[in-house]
């Protein structure tokens, strides 16, 4: 059959997919992509300084914002001056190296991938679907146990059942992926998307940013995690399954349960849990810890270095975890999975070194704050303000992620100019963040270009080999399109309740 008959036969989503495909593959490394934003940035700031280009702004001494030229002899000397500044300054650089060397020893030993074991594997049938979403959102604070532990096991524990395993795979991949952005704890992206946030938030009112923290999005992320996992089950047990069908494949699973000697661990780690969270309790109290204030507790020591937090909170579990294992035996192991555990960013911290001249360029141009009131001036004159606008920006957001599969790489492009748009129109920082974790939490799922797709359908193909990508993504998009619509519609109603969403987070932004 010829090419030009196969290609009729594809179907327009088919066709769209294959089209996203192609142009996602073609498009530069995210470390290129910043090498060139920040190019772009510095020609940019040569041409709109001499045409003049400023903005009235009472802010400023003269009442008028101008764009800094750096291509002028003072702006080459900046760019030369604050090479080295801009990378070790840039802000979620430092939060995510010390975030991961906890969440990395506890990933490491083990311990990340036995509790999502054992939680999936000791539930009744009747909530193994639930407890794979559940499991599979929870794993965000270790994404590489997610996909490569949870994802299989889904499958695995439906073949035994009898049950479709691909409808299983389906099910922790949705809450692995679709649920990224949500959990019950705090993970390595809150500081990582929470410090370019309150950076983006500087450019605006210096005064906001500073009283910010990288909880912001927490409480509303907890209530996220039940909401996906009721969507997640239905959308599983009433659409996915019954499409695909009785398996008729002939591959058999037994479950691998947990060693004794991983029991052992999962319970020695848990203590350490239960004192490491009441050490840290008071530690936080107010007028009482160290770490508590004298005031509100969002404005307490504790919330604004909760990089340290996190770090003791998964280091103390995973090294008593190691130890029981035998996972580590002395100290000589826990500087090998610590070291090991940053080779493994050696291009994020490649990718921090570009962003950061992106970022501090495009802020010291004043091309952010520019862009910023001339664009909430056009979007205010037009009427494309309110929920419009923040749903628009969800979509954006989507869509951009179909590309770009990095969060932290979209967002540093994005934040320095959504979120001072967001700002003028009266939406904090905090919210804007939010709507961008839905966003891209929700496309992750049918995003070929996401580093785990191939994966997961290496994983599909040992039940049926014709997986590909179209079939993958057709069996996803029932989910993503339920999260976005569920988790959409419940942030409307939160932000018209007027609920903080988080610590000293509220909706609405009042400078």
């Amino acid at each position: 059959m010829s090419t030009a008959s196969n290609a009729e036969k594809k179907g327009f989503v088919t066709r769209s997919l294959d089209w996203i495909e192609r142009v996602g593959n073609k498009l530069p490394h995210p470390i290129t992509l910043f090498f060139i934003f920040a190019g772009l940035v510095v020609l940019a700031s040569a041409l709109f300084s001499s045409l003049g280009v400023s903005v009235d702004d009472p802010a400023s001494e003269t009442g008028k914002l101008e764009v800094f030229n750096l291509l002028s002899k003072e702006g080459i000397q900046y760019m030369f001056e604050s090479a080295v500044s801009n990378f070790t300054g840039f802000a979620p650089l430092g939060t995510v190296l010390v975030t991961m060397l906890g969440i990395g020893l506890a990933e490491r030993t083990g311990l990340i991938s036995a509790a999502l074991k054992a939680l999936v594997t000791s539930v009744p049938k009747q909530l193994i679907t639930a407890a794979l979403v559940f499991g599979g959102v929870m794993s965000s604070m270790a994404a590489d146990a997610g996909y490569v532990v949870l994802t299989p096991l889904g499958a695995v524990l439906f073949a035994g059942l009898g049950r479709h395993p691909l409808a299983g795979l389906a099910a922790a991949f949705a809450g692995v992926s679709g649920g990224f952005s949500a959990n019950l704890l705090l993970t390595s992206l809150d500081p990582l998307l929470g410090g370019l946030t309150i950076e983006a938030a500087a450019i605006l009112d210096p005064a906001y940013a500073e009283q910010m923290n990288y909880a912001m999005n927490y409480y509303f992320m907890i209530a996220s995690v039940f909401l996906l996992t009721i969507v997640g089950t239905i959308v599983t047990e009433k659409v996915i399954e019954p499409r695909l069908g009785k398996y008729e494949g002939d591959v058999t699973e037994e479950v691998d349960h947990l060693k004794p000697i991983e029991k052992k661990g999962l319970w020695a780690a848990l203590i350490s849990i239960i004192v490491t969270s009441v050490f840290l309790i008071l530690l936080a109290i107010p007028g009482f810890g160290p770490l508590g204030g004298e005031g509100k507790f969002v404005d307490s020591p504790f919330l604004k270095n909760l990089v340290p937090v996190l770090l003791i909170f998964f280091l103390i579990p995973g090294l008593v975890y190691g130890i029981v294992t035998k996972e580590i035996k002395n100290d000589k192991d826990v500087a090998n999975h610590l070291g090991e555990t940053m080779s493994t960013m050696g291009m994020y911290i490649v990718l921090a070194f570009a962003a950061g001249q992106f970022v501090a360029y495009f802020n010291h141009t004043n091309l952010g704050r520019i862009l910023a009131i001339s664009g909430a001036d056009f979007l205010d004159k037009i009427g494309f303000t309110g929920l419009p606008l923040a749903i628009a920006f969800m979509i954006v957001t989507g869509f951009i992620n179909l590309f770009i599969g990095s969060a932290s790489a979209k967002w540093a492009i994005m934040a320095p100019v959504f979120v001072p748009i967001m700002m003028q129109f009266g939406y904090s920082p905090e919210f804007t963040q939010t709507l961008y974790r839905i966003a891209d939490s929700t496309t992750n799922i049918i995003s070929p270009l996401m580093p785990y797709f191939a994966i997961v359908i290496a994983f599909a193909q040992k039940y049926d080999k014709r997986v590909g990508i179209g079939t993958l993504i057709s069996t996803m998009l029932p989910y993503s399109i339920a999260f976005s619509i569920v988790w959409t519609v419940v942030l409307i109603i939160w932000m018209l309740i007027g609920l903080p969403i988080g610590p000293g987070a509220p909706v609405y932004y009042g400078g």
